[in-house]
């Protein structure tokens, strides 16, 4: 299993994104990194949530799921939509 990150602004600000590009772009793309094309990014499905590297080999470089033996890894599994906004205010 995973959990989220001690620090709830962390996911967040990723679950925010996700939303924002499965609005945009029709898939969640991860908003964590740089894209030269964003559409050809998220038809590829590579990056997209949750992406190859998690599926595979269990790695979130988001910090959105985190293993147990991760030293930022909190306790908790879930976040609620008001904590999402609350946390992700000010971020675009």
């Amino acid at each position: 299993g995973t959990s989220l990150c001690t620090d709830k602004s962390v996911p967040a600000v990723v679950i925010k994104g996700l939303a924002e590009h499965k609005v945009a772009l029709g898939a969640p793309l991860c908003p964590c990194r740089f894209y030269e094309d964003k559409e050809a990014e998220a038809k590829d499905g590579y990056w997209n949530c949750p992406c190859v590297p998690m599926r595979e080999r269990h790695e979130c470089h988001c910090m959105l799921f985190l293993t147990e033996d991760n030293p930022f890894a909190g306790s908790e599994q879930e976040i609620g939509y008001d904590e999402v906004v609350d946390f992700s205010k000010g971020m675009s």
